[in-house]
């Protein structure tokens, strides 16, 4: 009953005009950002704290103002990667494996009703969990050691086959290309430059946004390329404006799975919404693929990565309220905003500013609503798009992706290695290679190696750390069930394929 009478507090604090308002502004802008390749909400977020300064907002107030372009940009990062397979940031990469091959089908609108109803659901439940088990879930992650992390990423990489296709070799050479590229830079431990061949540009590694965009907006435009000079171009066939109730609730169940993972995901401090919408879509095709159409266009390849990335995303809200731990780098800027403002969050922010904390939490509901409201209207628009001649796209797909990666550093470098990348996803496309994996290693293999670092510095170097936990040999455990499921599943495909 407290836990309602607080919400209802926070409720007359959102509702304010002012609140209000400025909720409103920041799905709508949120959403714009999420679809531009290579923003995202980390750099949505931080381009927009000068303007919470600028407008001298109350503390609260530019909390809720950055909430709500975070969960914007979470909305938004679906509209790139199912119109034009670029993914608007990094938890996104998962809705191309669908969304794409769904809108290519000529059922955009449906993909597009889809995503925005599941990001609802996941963003919902996120909010639901952030109101009633905040407390109790953050002190749950405390639990969590780097072997246990460690033991997490041993787990998304084991699984990965399941997501990136059947040809276990060519998944596996891309995720050691993903690991290997995750490597550059100063080791974590030492301080030593690897693989930067003398260029001080690399000491940081390759950044995943910029790495991203190469990998395929530039991959799509030179296959582009390729198929005019050859074919003359693919047209991607239109629907109707507004896809039917039916059809955007068919991944309905699926959403709910995934907000489930998403949520947990997202309350562990620094797994974030991609290792939500990762798992998540993996969950969801050992589940639900009984007849191998994961990655040719199924509803509830997007519905579950879709609902996981937002419910990670909200999820990723309750450590650093509760405990003053970023759970993800959007959570990080938004923290360093809170400390700049003279607010510590931690255990007693609940009760010594409690009108902050669920004035935030009651916005969020609203946004929720907001964002459902404000997308699958403009899925119409959103359509359109596709009408545009590729000649005249393409050129803008350039524009946005340069001008979007240049803006994050102003590095002239990051266009150079952004160039890069897209010539190495073209050529991995051309190899009949899935991206995904190369992604997942990149984003992964450092947290991957820190954590392994960690736990062998807490032993002294014993690797009998990584199997002393008993929450690591649980996901040990989990992992080898999903690996043995996968490998039952392949064969009665195979099984069905030869009758």
């Amino acid at each position: 009953m407290d836990i309602l009478n607080a919400l209802m507090d926070g409720f007359s604090v959102a509702l304010t005009p002012t609140n209000l308002g400025l909720a409103v502004f920041g799905c709508f802008i949120g959403t714009l950002i999420g679809a531009l390749p290579g923003l995202g909400p980390v750099n949505g977020v931080a381009i927009l704290i000068p303007v919470a300064f600028a407008m001298k907002l109350s503390p609260g107030s530019a909390l809720i103002l950055l909430s709500c372009i975070y969960y914007g940009c979470m909305y938004g990062g679906r509209i790139s990667s199912i119109m034009l397979n670029i993914p608007g940031d990094e938890p996104a990469i998962m809705t191309t494996l669908d969304g794409y091959p769904m809108a290519k089908k000529g059922k955009a609108a449906q993909a597009l009703g889809i995503s925005a109803v599941a990001s609802f659901v996941g963003a919902t439940v996120a909010t639901l969990g952030l109101t009633f088990f905040a407390p109790y879930l953050a002190k749950a992650a405390i639990y969590f050691g780097p072997a246990d992390y460690f033991a997490l990423y041993v787990m998304a990489f084991a699984t990965i086959g399941g997501v990136a296709g059947v040809n276990p070799i060519k998944t596996l050479l891309a995720a050691v290309i993903g690991l290997m590229l995750a490597s550059v830079g100063l080791d974590p431990a030492t301080g030593t430059a690897r693989f930067t061949f003398g260029s001080y540009n690399l000491y940081d590694g390759f950044d995943p946004i910029v790495s991203i965009v190469g990998l395929f907006a530039i991959s799509e435009i030179l296959m582009y390329f390729e198929r005019i000079a050859g074919e003359g171009g693919e047209a991607v066939p239109l629907d109707r404006g507004l896809p039917k109730l039916r059809e955007v609730f068919a991944g309905f169940p699926a959403s709910l799975r995934g907000s489930v993972i998403g949520f947990i995901c997202g309350v562990l401090p620094g797994a974030g919404a991609s290792l939500g919408a990762f798992v998540s879509y993996n969950v969801e095709k050992q589940v639900s693929d009984k007849d191998g159409t994961f990655g040719t266009g199924d509803p509830r390849g997007i519905a579950a990565p879709e609902a996981g990335n937002n419910a990670a995303s909200g999820g990723a809200l309750i450590p650093m309220l509760t405990l003053g731990v970023p759970g993800s780098g959007t959570t990080a800027v938004m923290l360093a905003l809170l400390i700049s403002l003279n607010i510590q969050p931690g255990p007693l922010l609940f009760e010594r500013q409690p009108e902050i904390v669920w004035g935030l939490i009651a916005s969020l509901y609203i946004a929720n609503v907001v964002l459902l409201v404000m997308n699958v209207p403009l899925v119409g628009i959103f359509t359109r798009l596709l009408s545009l001649p590729q000649w005249l796209l393409m050129p803008v797909v350039i524009m946005v992706s340069f001008i979007g990666i240049y803006s994050i550093s102003h590095a002239p470098f990051d266009l150079f290695v952004m160039i890069a990348f897209g010539v190495l996803g073209y050529a991995l496309r051309k190899l009949d290679i899935s991206l995904v994996p190369v992604v997942l290693g990149l984003l992964l293999g450092a947290d991957m190696e820190n954590n392994l670092r960690r736990a062998l510095s807490i032993s002294g170097g014993d690797f009998g750390i990584l199997v002393h936990s008993s929450i690591a040999l649980a996901i040990y455990a989990l992992t080898a069930v999903m690996l043995f499921l996968t490998v039952i599943m392949a064969r009665r495909q195979t099984g069905k394929a030869a009758s």
